[in-house]
């Protein structure tokens, strides 16, 4: 069995009308990191991710979820 990682970022962002650049820099991460993560590329840390459910002002629940595949 595969556990993946998917999330909502690129969705919301949109959504919201924000730049990818602008996030990654509220963020301090770089827009290539924002990219890889959006693409599910790249899971991640913790930190990162409480960062961003903080910055969208959601829980981590709503923006990121487990898959698992068998």
């Amino acid at each position: 069995m595969t556990i993946t990682v998917k999330n909502q970022i690129k969705d919301i962002r949109e959504t919201r009308g924000i730049k990818q650049n602008e996030m990654a820099d509220s963020l301090r991460v770089s827009r290539q990191t924002m990219t890889a993560i959006e693409k599910m590329k790249y899971n991640p840390s913790l930190e990162l991710s409480l960062k961003i459910a903080s910055y969208f002002e959601l829980s981590v629940e709503e923006i990121f979820e487990l898959n698992s595949e068998v």
